[in-house]
């Protein structure tokens, strides 16, 4: 492995721009996600209601990233993010004030977050379409590894919001968060046009009928990128086996260990800290191309090998095998996101993306599902290597048995 130090600068005025807006927007949702949640649970006082919160929330990302995927390959990328997000400072602006004022009603809430799960879903697309288009050649995986970091070191403010809310509610932290989205849409207001206005044609010439073959010449084209193609179908396994994960480790813990919340947090984050040192490897080394293959199927298979064991183990190895999974899953994102991103042509980027966050979506919704189905019948941490178990011969079917196609997509330079 060779140090990545010559080629033009990553840090460029734009990306420079998008990062700080980025951590922002990030940092506030991750504090006013955590407590809505609570919040939720504490007004309502009922499993059923919190269950249709977060079924509001989820239900748009079904459909709205696949909807969105060829819009945001017509129209400005750039516009469509600050717009969302000064929209979603509305929002959160507009909540935090109905609940200081005592004027909050469950059936708004419901209608506000399947809004914001809508915004959410076709602001991912339009961000993971465009923030490409900011990276200069050859700064792809350290573009990617500060991506990856960053989204995992946002679980710090999971603590924070906790504490925020027990002491001053759930009001103060809408409003901090609607703050939050107005100073990440400034910022990238002043990201400069890199799309360039012939790239789009123009509004009104842009029909239902030309949208429909928009959609259909994005499936085309995935279905004929053979590698592509392959990746998304093994990350769609992969996401099977967190949505499983997602539904069994809290109540796991819980169940076995006395303060099992407490021990699970502080499990979990040795898996932050995994992932912030591996991007901070990441960010630092650049691997050999001829090698990368070879490196992210070795990768897929150990995570999921850690994943499906690390609950048999003691609370030690539990959070030594975290570590690992932290340092492998940054590794894996950055192969991936920047080997994926630096080949999809930019105007099919939004087509790709909308497609492969949809799938990614349904397979961690049916994980979800079939997990909790499966522990009437068998024990949680059997029932967790199982998943992991079906995505790791998805690794080895798909990605090692499509090596023909998966190698040369990761064996570039990015």
């Amino acid at each position: 492995m060779r140090k990545a130090r010559t080629g033009p600068t990553l840090w460029t005025r734009d990306f420079s721009i998008i990062t700080v807006g980025s951590v922002i927007s990030m940092f506030g949702n991750a504090m006013a996600g955590f407590a809505i949640s609570l919040f939720v649970l504490d007004y309502t006082d009922k499993p059923l209601y919190y269950a249709l919160y977060v079924f509001l929330y989820t239900l748009p990302q079904l459909a709205a990233p696949l909807i969105a995927g060829p819009l945001m390959d017509r129209f400005s990328r750039r516009k469509t993010i600050y717009s969302l997000d000064f929209l979603s400072a509305c929002i959160y602006a507009f909540m935090g004030l109905m609940i200081y004022f005592d004027l909050f009603r469950f059936w708004l809430l419901a209608a506000v977050t399947f809004v914001v799960g809508t915004i959410n879903s076709t602001y991912r697309v339009a961000y993971e379409s465009f923030y490409p288009m900011l990276i200069t050649e050859g700064n792809f995986s350290r573009a990617y590894s500060i991506a990856g970091t960053l989204e995992t070191l946002s679980a710090v403010m999971v603590p924070v919001s906790l504490f925020l809310y027990k002491q001053f509610g759930l009001a103060p932290l809408l409003l901090i968060n609607a703050l939050c989205f107005l100073g990440a849409a400034l910022c990238e207001t002043r990201i400069r046009d890199v799309e360039g206005e012939g790239k789009t044609p123009a509004r009104q010439s842009y029909s239902l009928s030309a949208y429909w073959a928009d959609a259909k010449e994005g499936v085309r084209y995935l279905w004929g990128e053979k590698g592509l193609l392959c990746v998304t179908l093994y990350f769609t396994f992969s996401s099977l086996a967190g949505g499983a994960s997602s539904v069994i480790t809290l109540p796991y813990f819980k169940e076995t260990f006395d303060n099992g919340e407490w021990l699970y947090l502080l499990t979990m984050a040795f898996s932050v800290a995994g992932r912030g040192i591996g991007g901070i490897l990441q960010y630092k080394i650049k691997y050999p191309a001829a090698i990368k293959y070879g490196l992210a199927l070795g990768v897929y298979c150990l995570v999921n090998v850690l994943e499906g064991s690390y609950l048999f183990l003691p609370q030690a190895g539990m959070r030594i095998a975290c570590f690992l999974i932290g340092i492998l899953g940054v590794t894996s994102y950055t192969i991936r996101s920047s080997a994926t991103q630096s080949y999809v042509p930019h105007e099919r980027k939004g087509r790709f993306n909308g497609a492969f966050i949809m799938l990614n979506t349904a397979g961690a919704l049916l994980g979800e599902l079939l997990a909790g189905a499966c522990t009437a019948f068998l024990p949680m941490r059997a029932v967790l290597a199982l998943f992991r178990g079906i995505a790791l011969v998805a690794a080895v079917v798909i990605i090692g048995g499509g090596k023909k196609h998966v190698k040369p997509l990761y064996n570039r330079e990015s």
